[in-house]
């Protein structure tokens, strides 16, 4: 099969690996739609590695012995290589899993377990089921591109009418701009680039505030001085979370989910006289699966421009650049042509 395979800073190939193969649980997939994630980064870092991309839809074409799946199934294929077996897994949290299993002696495909490729192998409880009426593209937005803020949205319990503060409008972000408007809320977006702020308005955010553009002050305008009542910040930079954290109301709520390192809390100020409540979201729970669905069915129109671009898996090089010029919401791959 073909694969893509980073060889050095902004130098990829694409090149030959072994197929995978199905045995026990296992199931193979032939990937039909594989979005493109923040594997920029490794591209940017000439991090070398065959085993690139964490999101994809396809189908079935060949199941172990004791797979639950069968040939000819649609499916998404879940992040990571969750166990099944931990309290994490059994609870639907397979992204939280700790006893990740290596694709390696089972697939006996060398380190290829990515899905900027033309198969993957996973075990059957990665691969939920995908409909025949929803397309393999929308489909994959099951992973990161509304998965994330999905998962934020539902431990904030986001409900129709509030108010909702996103950061950082690069895919994820955007994701959320989608998740939030299915619900009802009133969404702000937070992003100094003008592409991506036109696209959030075309998704369903109210307005977008350039961060240095006395943002403090028009969300407290917006907001007619009672600030926010969820915020997620999706852009992993310091003073966008400050700025998140300053503009909820008392009692309100956020959520990290944008990659990031240190960021200083004041527990006494920030959070215990305010009664705010701060949390993480890798993901969501695999449980909310049919709420997802639902989410992509009755977002068609926002779907399609939320994929701004789609590649053969030959042109993954011009993907990766396209992400760096920021001009993009989620750009497709797709392997077969």
């Amino acid at each position: 099969m073909k694969i893509a395979a980073i060889t050095g800073i902004r130098q990829a190939e694409i090149t030959e690996r072994p197929d995978p193969k199905a045995q026990a649980s296992w199931a193979v997939v032939k990937i039909h739609s594989a979005p493109m994630c923040t594997e920029f980064k490794m591209f940017t870092d000439g991090e070398k590695s065959s085993c690139i991309g964490h999101e994809a839809s396809g189908e079935i074409i060949e199941c172990g012995a004791g797979a639950s799946v069968k040939k000819g199934d649609r499916v998404v294929v879940q992040p990571l290589y969750a166990c099944g077996q931990c309290k994490m897994c059994f609870s639907g949290n397979f992204i939280l899993c700790e006893h990740q299993l290596s694709p390696e002696p089972i697939a006996g495909n060398d380190r290829v377990c990515g899905t900027y490729a033309q198969y993957i192998a996973k075990p059957d409880h990665l691969l939920t089921a995908l409909p025949d009426d929803i397309s393999y593209d929308h489909g994959a937005m099951a992973c990161c591109g509304l998965g994330p803020t999905f998962g934020a949205m539902e431990c904030m319990r986001l409900e129709a009418y509030e108010t909702i503060l996103i950061a950082g409008l690069g895919p994820v972000g955007l994701g959320g701009v989608i998740n939030a408007s299915h619900r009802g809320a009133r969404v702000i977006g937070l992003d100094a680039n003008p592409y991506r702020a036109s696209l959030a308005r075309q998704l369903g955010a109210e307005i977008v505030i350039n961060p240095a553009d006395n943002a403090a002050a028009q969300i407290k305008d917006f907001t007619k001085g009672n600030g926010v009542d969820c915020a997620i910040d999706a852009s992993g930079v310091p003073a966008a979370q400050r700025l998140l954290l300053d503009s909820l109301r008392r009692g309100g709520k956020m959520t990290f989910v944008g990659e990031a390192k240190e960021f200083n809390i004041h527990i006494s100020n920030d959070m215990i006289r305010k009664s705010i409540i701060l949390a993480g979201s890798w993901h969501y729970n695999i449980l909310g699966y049919p709420k997802v669905l639902d989410v992509i069915r009755r977002n068609t129109g926002r779907l399609d421009k939320l994929i701004t671009h789609h590649l053969p898996l030959s042109r993954v090089v011009e993907g990766w650049e396209i992400q760096l010029t920021g001009k993009c919401g989620k750009i497709v791959l797709h392997p077969w042509e």
